[in-house]
């Protein structure tokens, strides 16, 4: 595809600001690719999370802080709830 002189590629997915979008609107590897991030995060602090050198308050901070992050602007508190509702 050209515009104003300068060609275009078109392609099957790409990232923009963050987010995978697909040349057919799908969701699914977005959400894929997300719950695989948030697994590795998971995994990467289960370690502190299981530690018994650190305090409750502080395993409840690191949870709250890197594995569910506080409400968006719109009120839920989760970029996947009512998926596939």
């Amino acid at each position: 595809m050209k515009i104003d002189n300068s060609s275009i590629e078109r392609v099957e997915e790409f990232k923009y600001l963050g987010t995978t979008l697909t040349n057919q609107n799908s969701i699914q590897e977005e959400i894929k690719s997300r719950l695989k991030s948030r697994n590795a995060c998971y995994y990467s602090v289960q370690n502190l999370l299981s530690s018994r050198l650190l305090s409750k308050n502080l395993k409840i901070k690191i949870y709250r802080t890197i594995l569910h992050p506080p409400a968006y602007e719109d009120g839920t508190d989760s970029e996947f709830r009512n998926v596939g509702n």
